[in-house]
């Protein structure tokens, strides 16, 4: 039986308001309404956090190792403020160019993840905003979840459809609160069953 309980989230669009470029500092760290609070909740049900990142941004000389840490302490310290944390953030910090393992779509990043946790992936879920991502999870094993925030802000009914048909098994999220809402139900009626007399 699995004793860590994990969830992996993408984080520009998911944590934070996506952006074209990058968030090279923390004035331009724009949370999405609610996600760091869905955060807390996830930590205080048992849930371990840990973010998994493109960014390539430092292969193309945009941001460096310097403004990504800064970043990320940032993000640290308002998730703090709201009683919630991220355990570790992975990131891949190579181009499209460099035909790496580590950048989603593959799934490298999650099998690292799963290897340094001892978790099994297909009880992890993941969540998403973008298809890359959606296909990254299901190359990994895990659990796909999209939310409509960030980059699938805006999609139409059948935008989506077309984005789940191919991923099977996606579950669809206004946000991550509502992904929060649908994890911790999960969880409690899993707790139920474990306890009930068959």
């Amino acid at each position: 039986m699995q004793s860590t309980k994990l969830v992996i989230l993408g984080r520009d669009g998911i944590l934070n308001e996506y952006r074209e470029g990058h968030v090279a500092a923390p004035e331009e760290w724009e949370t999405v309404p609610g996600a760091l609070e869905a955060v807390a909740r996830i930590n205080h049900a048992g849930w371990h956090v840990v973010v998994a990142t493109n960014q390539s941004g430092i292969g193309r000389g945009m941001i460096d190792m310097s403004d990504v840490n800064t970043v990320h302490a940032h993000m640290n310290r308002e998730l703090m403020a709201q009683g919630g944390r991220v355990d570790a953030v992975f990131f891949c910090p190579h181009t499209p160019e460099d035909d790496c393992d580590c950048r989603k779509p593959k799934p490298g990043m999650m099998l690292e993840i799963g290897r340094r946790y001892g978790v099994d992936l297909s009880l992890v879920p993941m969540v998403s905003d973008t298809l890359r991502d959606l296909l990254a999870a299901q190359a990994a094993g895990c659990a796909p979840h999209l939310v409509l925030s960030g980059r699938a802000k805006g999609l139409d009914d059948e935008q989506i459809q077309l984005m789940v048909a191919q991923v099977p098994g996606t579950r669809v999220h206004a946000d991550l609160g509502a992904f929060a809402d649908f994890l911790l139900t999960q969880d409690h009626h899993a707790d139920s069953s474990a306890g009930s007399l068959a």
